[in-house]
């Protein structure tokens, strides 16, 4: 079953991810991170269904980086303990290495749900008019990541079955292995590039006007989403400015409660806001799963 929210209009996509990132970024008050995760990860766990993995392994790391801040940052008044007789380990560097955490574990799956959803044709869409030399390079640099992974493999599994993988040898040999994989991929990287811009060339690139053809077009649900998602961005900005998402963590942690109205009203429209997709894509589910019972 697809999901509902990737068949929006490619504009609804792109402000949602603009709006889920950005907002990512500044807010660092514990309410909208929570809220942040765990919607990120729920979406990610919707698209995906072997999750697990990937899951677990932004726990770890934001483990990681909860509990090695308050090792290179000192600041604080609250003392755990010390390290090394004299440097010591604080409340607040620990409270603060836990937002950036958060902050980067969401923007990290945000960004590999919006590989899923933001395909290129969605984003030639989007900006190939305004910019179309710029969305051309962007949507070539995307695509050669997964085509970049796929041929490493390729080429790895090959030497492999000859002897000569990364993981067989002395360490020489398997750094000597790695950076012939590396000479292949690059190789066959500019090998692409040179056949590609040849290519475009003899089709006439940049000879004329450029036309374009898509088969995108704005629906009734697709203007409700666009509403929705203004309103609830200017309710967070006002929030923003009325001080709903006041924290500080360093030198001393105070951070502004949820029984301040500001902040109740924030953290409302910032959890309808990053709900959108994945409550789409449970009531798609749900649709299809009560279509099929009746069958």
């Amino acid at each position: 079953m697809r999901d509902a929210f990737s068949d929006c209009h490619p504009i609804v996509n792109f402000i949602f991810y603009i709006g889920a990132l950005v907002m990512g970024m500044c807010f660092v008050h514990p309410v909208f991170l929570v809220c942040s995760v765990a919607l990120s990860f729920s979406y990610y766990a919707a698209l995906k269904k072997r999750c697990i993995k990937y899951l677990a392994g932004m726990l770890m790391l934001f483990v990681a980086i909860m509990v090695i801040n308050p090792l290179f940052n000192t600041q604080g008044v609250h003392v755990l303990f010390t390290l090394l007789g004299d440097r010591p380990y604080t409340l607040e560097a620990l409270c603060y290495g836990a937002a950036m955490a958060a902050m980067f574990v969401t923007i990290l799956t945000w960004f590999a749900t919006y590989n899923q959803v933001m395909t290129s044709d969605k984003f030639l869409y989007c900006f190939g008019r305004l910019a179309p030399s710029v969305s051309l390079i962007l949507t070539m640099v995307l695509r050669l990541v997964p085509s970049f992974k796929k041929k490493a493999e390729q080429i790895s599994g090959a030497r492999k079955c000859v002897g000569k993988s990364i993981e067989n040898g002395s360490t020489y040999e398997k750094a000597a292995h790695g950076m012939t994989i590396v000479s292949s991929l690059t190789s066959w990287a500019l090998e692409g590039g040179v056949i590609m811009a040849d290519s475009m060339r003899s089709r006439g690139f940049g000879c004329g006007k450029r036309t374009s053809f898509s088969l995108y077009h704005m629906r009734k649900t697709d203007r409700i989403l666009l509403i929705l998602m203004f309103f609830y961005i200017a309710l967070l900005i006002l929030c923003a400015f009325c001080g709903g998402m006041d924290v500080t963590y360093i030198p001393q942690i105070h951070i502004s409660g949820i029984d301040t109205l500001w902040t109740a009203i924030g953290g409302i429209c910032y959890f309808l806001f990053l709900s959108i997709p994945i409550v789409m894509h449970i009531t798609e589910d749900l649709t299809w799963r009560i279509s099929r019972s009746k069958i």
